[in-house]
């Protein structure tokens, strides 16, 4: 139960470098490397003033997790609050030990052993 609230908690994010329609590189944990066909965004001399379209791309793929997960008690009607209480009563006491003694002959001594009578007569299971 644990393993499937963390799961569906989890958000990541995937990101992937294209290089044209060609994929390059893709990373869950870390930045994507670049195909190093990037067009440099600054010219530091002045003739050069040409600027060429970019042929990579990066793109990003976010997954979101549930963030919401605690729901008050306060929030039920009272029917559900009626069974949630009486659920968790009834789990509670799966694992208490019921200790049930019949004490009808305590105060009652067996009767006294006169004779055996399997014996006398010769009865026995065998």
């Amino acid at each position: 139960m644990a393993l499937l609230v963390f799961i569906s908690t989890l958000s990541f994010t995937i990101e992937s470098h294209y290089c044209g329609d060609v994929l390059v590189d893709t990373s869950m944990f870390g930045s994507v490397e670049s195909c190093g066909m990037e067009v440099q965004k600054k010219s530091t001399s002045s003739e050069c003033n040409i600027t060429k379209k970019d042929c990579c791309s990066d793109e990003q793929l976010v997954l979101d997790g549930q963030d919401n997960l605690k729901t008050s008690f306060h929030k039920l009607d009272k029917e559900q609050q009626l069974l949630v209480a009486t659920f968790i009563y009834s789990y509670i006491n799966l694992f208490t030990e019921q200790q049930t003694e019949n004490t009808s002959f305590v105060d009652y001594s067996p009767p006294l052993l006169v004779r055996d009578v399997q014996v006398l007569d010769q009865t026995f299971l065998i």
